[in-house]
Order: C-alpha cells, then structure tokens, then sequence
C-alpha cells in the first residue's frame, strides 16, 4: 500500500491527500467552476453541495488503502485550493492507470493543471510502478487536450462514445505518458505481452 503521507511539489504548485480540514476550500473551488466542469464531470450538478465534498474527501483513505483511486488536492504555496488531480482505474496487470485534473475557473491559464500532471505521472511511475498513464479527454474539452499536448502527453487516437457525462455520450482522445517522457527510467523492463 502507498502510503496517503505524500506531499509533491514543483515549487510552485503543490499536490497532497486532501483531508478533514480541506472541505470548505474544495467546495469553494468547486462552486467556483461548476459552470466549466459540468459538461465534462458527471459528479458535478447544480445542487452540488458541501455534504457531496466532505462526502469524496472521506471516501480518498479507502480508495488508496484499496488501490482504486489515488485522489490529491492542487494547492499553492499558501493552501489556496486550485483544483484536483488523481489517478484512477487502475489496470495492474498492465501497470497503467488514467489521469484526470480540473482547475479552479478563477486560476485558469496559468500552467496549474499541466504542472499538477507533471507531478502526477512522475508519482505514478516512481511510487505505483506504473509503465503508462493515460489521459482520456473528451474531443469538445478544449482546455483538457490543450493540458495533455502541453506536457508531451502523446496523442494516440480518437475512441469513440468513451466518455459517459450523465445521459451524453462523448468521443474522446486517448493520451498516453510513459517514464521517458518526463526522462524518467521505468523501474522494470518494458516489453514483452506480460
């Protein structure tokens, strides 16, 4: 198990477990951006509410203990909660699993998501063993796949009805970082069918 006492930082935005204290500064963030995030998160409605945040931040510790979700808070050096970032689905046969990441509206435009990304993919690789990361963003998330060409994430394909957003389908394009992208070395041979 990988243990939720992880703080990483690029020294300008940091990534860590979020925790009791963090409710308040998440739903902020959240009811901030409701507008950006709601065509592309299922999980974001318009009667959003507190209860729904303290609800996903008490829910994180099983799913790192279980291995399902590895969920983290952006933050700046001051605390001020930018947005989220995680990586999920889990295949470990395969050693991959999927990055997502939303930043606050109000922090928009400033490299945050591609920073956070970053950060994220090194983690997966250094502290889950991963070999690939994938980011799956749907065709009509402008802001999304601008993220994932920015940080060298390579643009593998369009994947057809991929992303369920409540009752819309989406296409969506398929992004892939491995450790030498970010000039990492895989911690295990790569290659083979495993």
């Amino acid at each position: 198990m990988v243990s939720r006492d992880v703080e990483l930082s690029d020294g300008v935005v940091i990534l860590r477990p979020p925790g009791p204290d963090d409710v308040k500064g998440l739903f902020a963030a959240v009811h901030e951006s409701r507008d950006a995030l709601r065509p592309w998160m299922g999980w974001v409605s318009d009667d959003y509410t507190i209860a729904d945040t303290r609800t996903w931040i008490e829910s994180q510790p099983s799913n790192w203990e279980e291995g399902a979700h590895y969920g983290f808070l952006i933050t700046d050096d001051e605390g001020t909660v930018l947005g989220t970032c995680g990586l999920g689905h889990p295949n470990n046969v395969h050693r991959f699993a999927n990055l997502g990441y939303w930043v606050r509206s109000g922090r928009r435009g400033e490299g945050i998501a591609g920073r956070a990304t970053r950060l994220l993919a090194a983690f997966g690789f250094r502290e889950l063993d991963l070999v690939r990361v994938e980011i799956v963003v749907s065709v009509g998330n402008a802001a999304s796949l601008r993220v994932a060409e920015k940080v060298g994430a390579r643009r593998e394909g369009v994947l057809r009805n991929r992303i369920l957003v409540r009752d819309a389908v989406h296409d969506a394009v398929m992004h892939s970082l491995v450790p030498a992208d970010l000039g990492l070395e895989p911690r295990m041979e790569e290659g083979g069918n495993g």
